[in-house]
């Protein structure tokens, strides 16, 4: 079975579903932050590279978020990158479910269902996945299940200072805050590869298979 996670560098969510036992690639426009299966290109060139069984996208968020208003919103000089940027990731999506059965995007709250017509399926947190931090993100998705909560730890969340239930937000300035920005939660990620590998190729068909070659 193959997985292919388009728009990540840090190959995270790549290497949850190697642990699966699937043969998954990333693939993104800057090379993976560390060794694996990884194609340095256009993304919409590796949904054309064989077949692909499970594809989930994180394209670029900063012209789409919402806290990029005061940047991207209308009437900003910059408006027009927004617009700009909704337009490619619907022609993702679109493309992406042509060629696969099996999609799921994930961005932060935005402006897709707005300008697009890309209404989400779920909204979730990482303190639902194990970090205690609040990050409203949200999943579309193409014959997938919603996520379900593997450890709820919001109660502990709280008790922290905001700072750091924030911590993504109140990053402070430097050349890589990007990155980090954009990286997904371990146990997002684990969640994503273990509850959606399930769904696709669930043991009782895996097993029955494997009965039938032997």
């Amino acid at each position: 079975m193959r997985a292919l996670i388009g728009c990540e560098f840090s190959g995270v969510v790549r290497d949850a579903f190697h642990k699966q036992g699937w043969e998954a690639w990333s693939c993104d426009l800057l090379p993976t932050d560390v060794e694996g299966n990884h194609f340095e290109g256009d993304i919409f060139e590796a949904l054309a590279f064989g077949k692909w069984d499970v594809v989930i996208l994180f394209p670029p968020c900063t012209c789409l978020c919402l806290s990029g208003n005061r940047w991207y919103g209308r009437g900003m000089p910059n408006y027009w990158k927004r617009l700009q940027s909704a337009k490619w990731t619907r022609e993702l999506w679109d493309k992406a479910r042509s060629v696969c059965d099996h999609v799921a995007i994930e961005n932060p709250m935005g402006v897709l269902p707005k300008l697009v017509k890309m209404e989400y399926s779920q909204r979730i947190q990482p303190y639902e996945y194990g970090h205690t931090e609040q990050k409203t993100t949200c999943l579309w998705l193409h014959n997938l299940p919603c996520l379900e909560p593997t450890n709820n730890v919001r109660e502990e969340m709280q008790r922290l200072p905001m700072k750091e239930q924030q911590r993504v937000h109140r990053l402070p300035p430097s050349a890589d805050r990007w990155k980090q920005r954009s990286k997904t939660y371990q146990g997002v990620a684990d969640a994503m590869a273990f509850q959606w590998t399930q769904f696709v190729w669930p043991p009782a068909i895996r097993d029955g298979l494997s009965l039938e070659k032997s």
